[in-house]
């Protein structure tokens, strides 16, 4: 009998001094993402190729690098100007997995500052469905996010 999938979710967030379209800029242009990507670093040999549109809804991202950096593709699905970005995620390697990527951009009240929220969700199934009960996504991701996060906030204000 094999076991139900295991939800999980992570997210952290940035108050950014950029207005909500500087940031999108970033986001929907997988290219950029070398500039800022907590894991972009992992393997200076790793593969990258990008197909369809440059940027926005339809992109698309694989990589192909080491045991740390694994392999996978990402895509644009969903793009609300300058307001969100919904990423399919797609890992082949270290383990087949999907995980929905969700970035929300929140103008704050003052006008020249936004809250910049990323969202990692999906189910564990396998043997990541057993590792999940006792290592959190959160725990596997936060600090990454929250090293993207910090890196896309420089870039955007400087």
């Amino acid at each position: 009998m094999a076991l139900a999938p295991l939800p999980y979710a992570a997210s952290r967030s940035i108050l950014v001094q950029a207005d909500p379209e500087r940031i999108f800029t970033e986001l929907v242009d997988f290219r950029r993402w070398r500039d800022w990507s907590p894991w972009e670093a992992l393997d200076p040999r790793m593969h990258r190729s990008y197909t369809g549109p440059k940027s926005g809804v339809g992109s698309e991202y694989a990589w192909d690098g080491s045991t740390k950096a694994g392999a996978g593709t990402m895509r644009i699905s969903g793009a609300q100007a300058p307001r969100s970005v919904q990423i399919d995620l797609h890992f082949e390697k270290p383990f087949p997995t999907d995980n929905d990527i969700r970035f929300d951009l929140l103008p704050q009240p003052d006008g020249d500052r936004t809250l910049v929220t990323w969202t990692m969700a999906g189910q564990h199934t396998g043997v990541m469905r057993l590792l999940g009960r006792v290592l959190s996504m959160d725990r596997l991701v936060g600090k990454d996010f929250e090293r993207g996060l910090a890196r896309l906030k420089d870039l955007v204000e400087r």
